[in-house]
C-alpha cells in the first residue's frame, strides 16, 4: 500500500511545479518520474495525471513559470525610455537566464529537451517573451526611441538574438577577450544598434 493518499482536491500547481523543480535539479528530467514528483508534492500520481499527462508537460510548465518570473523581475527594475528599458531587460534577462540553475541542469543533463524550442516550434515561454517584447517595441515606436518596423518580426529578431546568447554562448567563451562579460557588452551593443531609429 502506498503512503501517498489519493487527493481529490484541486492540485496547487505551484506545489507540483516546486516538487518538479526539486526533482529535476536533483537528477535531471529523464530520471524524474511522475511518482517522484507526486511524492514530493504529497499528492497521488492520478491527481497529477488529471492535469499533466507526463513529466515533460510538467517540466514545460515549470520552465514557463521560471522564465517568466525571471523576466517580470527584470522588467520591474527597468527605467528610461523604451529602447533603454528593452535593451537593459534583454541583456540582463539573457545573462540571468543563462545562469539559471534549472536551465543549467537541463543543458548539462537533458539538452535534447530544448531542441524543439530551438529548431521546430515556439514554446509557451517564447510566446510570452514575444508578447512582452512587442509591448515594449510599441512603446518605443510611440516615444521615438526605437526604429519603426513590423513589431511582430522585430520581436522575433530580438528573441533569436538573445536565444543564441542564452543557449550557445558557453560554446564561444574563453579567457581574456572571450570572457562572458565581453559578450554581454556585445549583446548590449547589438541590441542598441538594432533598435536605434
Amino acid at each position: 500500500m502506498t503512503s501517498i493518499r489519493h487527493n481529490t482536491r484541486r492540485v496547487d500547481e505551484d506545489v507540483v511545479l516546486d516538487a518538479a523543480r526539486a526533482c529535476v535539479l536533483a537528477v535531471g528530467v529523464r530520471r524524474t518520474t511522475l511518482t517522484d514528483i507526486a511524492r514530493r508534492a504529497n499528492v497521488s500520481r492520478m491527481t497529477l495525471y488529471r492535469r499533466w499527462p507526463d513529466v515533460q508537460t510538467i517540466v514545460g510548465d515549470l520552465m514557463t513559470r521560471e522564465w517568466l518570473a525571471l523576466a517580470e523581475a527584470v522588467i520591474a527594475g527597468a527605467t528610461g525610455d523604451a529602447r533603454t528599458r528593452l535593451v537593459d531587460t534583454l541583456t540582463k534577462g539573457t545573462r540571468l537566464l543563462r545562469e539559471h540553475p534549472l536551465l543549467r541542469k537541463i543543458i548539462e543533463v537533458d539538452p535534447e529537451l530544448l531542441l524543439p524550442y530551438v529548431l521546430t516550434r515556439t514554446g509557451a515561454s517564447q510566446e510570452a517573451f514575444l508578447e512582452l517584447i512587442e509591448g515594449e517595441l510599441a512603446r518605443g515606436h510611440a516615444d521615438g526611441s526605437i526604429r519603426t518596423d513590423a513589431p511582430r518580426r522585430q520581436a522575433r529578431t530580438l528573441l533569436l538574438i538573445v536565444q543564441s546568447f542564452a543557449l550557445s554562448l558557453p560554446t564561444m567563451t574563453g579567457p581574456g577577450e572571450l570572457a562572458t562579460e565581453h559578450f554581454d557588452a556585445d549583446l548590449r551593443r547589438v541590441l542598441t544598434l538594432t533598435l536605434r531609429p
